[in-house]
């Protein structure tokens, strides 16, 4: 028996896009502050500062201290897969923890299922990787309801 383990994006995934989005679409060179991405998002600064420091970790970010400080997206729009913003957040988007590790189920050699949670956790992987930043810019990312 494969162990399932519900695939459920978090708040903080989703709010994660929607800052990537926040600053593409308001990128005029110049770094953004936390309070004007919180001011147009409605997600408070405290949650920010965690979303935004998992980002910068993952270098998809540059930040910059002090009065004119702020955040910046640290590639083109183009250049960010959603699903690589999803695992930083996210870590594995497979649906069930078999996929994730044929290894931790015992029952890997004579599962039935296993050929439908892989083909799902394909699919999963296509979609979320078949779309970029600049993709949920210009289809209006409010069609996506993140």
């Amino acid at each position: 028996m494969c162990y399932t383990a519900v695939m459920k994006i978090s708040t903080k995934g989703r709010y994660a896009l929607r800052v990537m989005i926040d600053l593409a679409q308001h990128d005029n060179g110049e770094f953004i502050t936390l309070k004007d991405i919180s001011d147009r998002q409605g997600i408070t600064i405290k949650y920010l500062e965690q979303i935004v420091a998992s980002l910068s970790k993952a270098g998809f970010l540059r930040s910059m201290r002090g009065a004119s400080g702020g955040h910046r997206l640290s590639r083109k729009p183009a250049d960010y897969r959603v699903g690589d913003i999803l695992r930083v957040m996210e870590g594995d988007l497979c649906p069930v923890e078999c996929t994730a590790d044929a290894g931790l189920c015992p029952r890997v050699d004579t599962c039935t299922t296993m050929q439908f949670w892989s083909g799902l956790d394909k699919a999963i992987n296509h979609y979320v990787d078949s779309f970029t930043l600049e993709d949920l810019m210009t289809t209006g990312a409010s069609d996506y309801c993140i």
